[in-house]
C-alpha cells in the first residue's frame, strides 16, 4: 500500500511539474517576439498599417520597422495594457488585430459612407462609419465588415449600386475617425432619411439625434 502510495505521488508530482513545464512555455511562445526593430516585410507593413488607423503611426508605412515603428507599439501597448516591449509579440499582434482593420475592409467602409453621406456633414459621414462599428458590437450583426455591409437590405448604396463607386479622401478620413472612437451617432445600429424613409419599422426605432439629412437610432 506504501509503495502504491509512493507512485502515485511520484506521478502526480510528475503531472505538476509537467503541466508548469508547458504553461511557461506556452507563455514564452505568447511573449516572444513576432517581429521587432530592425525587421521588414510584410507583416510589419500590417502593423505600420493598422497602428496608422489608431493615429498612434503617423510616418509612411514602408515595411521597416524602425525607431518610429517601435515607438508606435509601445505606445499602443500601454494604451490597452499589454507589457511594453516595443516589440510585436503574440498577445500584441491579436489585439492590435482585434481592434483594427485589413486594407480591404477600411475600402468597404470607406465606400459605404461615400455611397451613403457623401454630400453631408463631415460629422455625418463619421457616424455613418460609426454605425457600421456599432453593428461589429452588436451581437444582432454579423461580427465581420463584409458581413455587415452586404446584409441582405441592410444599406440603400448597397442595393442601389451607389456603394461601387470611388470614395473620396474624406470618405477614408472618416473612416479613420471612426476607429480612433469618434462616434456622432451616440451608439446607433441604425440612421434612416425621414424625407424618403416608407418603413414603419424603421420609424419605431427608438431615435437618438438627427445629424443633416439622417436620424440614428437604436
Amino acid at each position: 500500500m506504501n509503495l502504491y502510495k509512493a507512485l502515485l505521488m511520484t506521478a502526480l508530482g510528475f503531472a505538476i511539474m509537467l503541466g508548469m513545464t508547458l504553461g511557461d512555455a506556452h507563455q514564452a511562445e505568447a511573449s516572444e517576439a513576432i517581429v521587432q526593430q530592425g525587421d521588414r516585410g510584410g507583416v510589419v507593413w500590417d502593423v505600420q498599417h493598422r497602428l496608422q488607423q489608431l493615429g498612434l503611426y503617423q510616418l509612411s508605412m514602408d515595411g521597416v520597422y524602425g525607431s518610429q515603428t517601435r515607438q508606435a507599439v509601445a505606445q499602443f501597448q500601454r494604451q490597452y495594457g499589454l507589457p511594453v516591449t516595443g516589440s510585436v509579440d503574440l498577445k500584441t499582434l491579436r489585439t492590435l488585430r482585434a481592434n483594427t482593420f485589413t486594407v480591404d475592409e477600411i475600402e468597404m467602409m470607406a465606400k459605404l459612407v461615400y455611397g451613403e453621406a457623401r454630400g453631408e456633414s463631415f460629422e455625418g459621414q463619421v457616424a455613418v462609419a460609426a454605425v457600421v462599428l456599432n453593428r461589429l458590437k452588436s451581437p444582432k450583426f454579423p461580427n465581420t465588415v463584409k458581413e455587415v455591409i452586404f446584409e441582405p437590405r441592410a444599406f440603400t448604396a448597397v442595393a442601389d449600386g451607389q456603394y461601387y463607386q470611388r470614395p473620396n479622401r474624406d470618405a477614408y478620413r472618416a473612416v479613420y475617425h471612426a476607429i480612433r472612437g469618434w462616434d456622432p451617432s451616440e451608439g446607433a445600429l441604425y440612421y434612416f432619411n425621414p424625407d424618403v424613409a416608407t418603413s414603419g419599422w424603421i420609424w419605431s426605432r427608438p431615435q437618438i439625434k438627427r445629424i443633416d439629412n439622417h436620424i440614428f437610432a437604436r
